[in-house]
């Protein structure tokens, strides 16, 4: 059973030093003894973001060999609900369309994320997200 997902914003946190998030993500996801699950679009993010950072990037491929991390191919398996969600949230890019499904078929995982616009994304059309997302001044 998967406990929780992860944002790109928190895997690019704990990889990379200089990461305004990067305390709170190495607080956050270090004391976690289970896997993450993630999708691929998330992934790809957090590599192309990290893409100067070799040691940081080559670390989170090391996280999914030992699957410490988990892919889950939503945006190949949900594409229409991708889409819909697309449609009803302007601001919304692929890769939080993506964990909206992945937290849709994980109803009982919290999303670790560092990005405010998890809190007025709805799942199951209506119901807010279960978060672990840093406190805001």
């Amino acid at each position: 059973m998967i406990n929780y997902l992860v944002d790109a914003g928190p895997l690019i946190g704990l990889l990379d030093g200089d990461d305004q998030w990067h305390e709170w993500s190495l607080k956050t996801l270090t004391v976690l003894d289970e896997p993450l699950a993630t999708t691929e679009t998330a992934v790809a993010e957090a590599c192309h973001r990290l893409r100067n950072l070799r040691p940081a990037l080559q670390e989170l491929v090391v996280l999914i060999a030992e699957g410490r991390v988990k892919l889950d191919p939503v945006l190949s398996s949900h594409t229409h609900r991708v889409g819909e969600l697309l449609a009803k949230y302007p601001q919304m890019d692929v890769g939080d369309a993506t964990l909206v499904v992945l937290s849709e078929l994980c109803p009982r995982a919290r999303l670790i994320t560092v990005d405010d616009d998890f809190r007025h994304y709805r799942r199951f059309r209506n119901q807010a997200l279960p978060l672990v997302i840093p406190a805001r001044a």
